[in-house]
């Protein structure tokens, strides 16, 4: 597999080498130790999740307090997602900014998300069937949102997602400013100090 970090440090796309034949195809989805390899620390996943989107669904901004945050190895099992990855971590070089990777069936890439980075997804298809290994269980107490509309951080939907749908529950999420303004944020320096805790784990 080939993997290159995304314009926002700490976030990866991860395209795996399929070996195809009349039977169909073999594909190695995750490897530890080229994760760690690329990252330079541990990636210890703890639980497993499964979303089934209707094309146009949003899910996102989603981020949870640092530490232990959430780190996510995210791929599309079905259909396609534009899949987003948001520098939320105050005093990072690349705050507010954004990279996004086309997760589908066919290239079946994947995306690695570390611990404070804002993560959201748009499906492009129907039945968007999208597959997250992260490395700590859900702690609704610990859990965040952005508006994903916020025209500060400026998403790009494509077209091809259709008409837009979207939770109440991340509709009414602050905006990056809001979010920033009330401390809720992750900072650029626990994030750099949490991923040097892991190295070597």
């Amino acid at each position: 597999m080939n993997i290159r970090e995304l314009k926002i440090r700490d976030s990866y796309e991860i395209t795996p080498k399929q070996f195809g034949d009349d039977r169909g195809v073999f594909l190695e989805a995750y490897r530890f130790d080229r994760l760690t390899d690329a990252t330079g620390r541990a990636v210890n996943l703890a639980q497993v999740n499964t979303s089934v989107s209707k094309r146009g669904t949003v899910r996102g901004i989603h981020f949870a307090d640092v530490p232990p945050s959430q780190a996510k190895y995210v791929m599309c099992q079905r259909g396609a997602v534009l899949d987003f990855v948001i520098d939320i971590r105050v005093g990072s070089p690349t705050f507010g900014q954004w990279d996004a990777v086309r997760l589908d069936d066919v290239e079946r890439k994947a995306i690695f998300i570390s611990e404070g980075l804002g993560h959201c997804f748009v499906a492009l298809t129907d039945d968007a069937t999208v597959t997250y290994l992260v490395n700590d269980v859900f702690r609704p107490e610990r859990e965040h949102g952005i508006n994903p509309l916020d025209p500060e951080i400026g998403l790009e939907f494509p077209a091809e997602a259709g008409e837009l749908l979207l939770s109440p529950k991340d509709t009414e999420a602050p905006s990056l400013s809001e979010a920033a303004a009330t401390g809720l944020l992750p900072t650029w320096d626990a994030a750099r100090a949490y991923y040097d805790s892991l190295k070597g784990n």
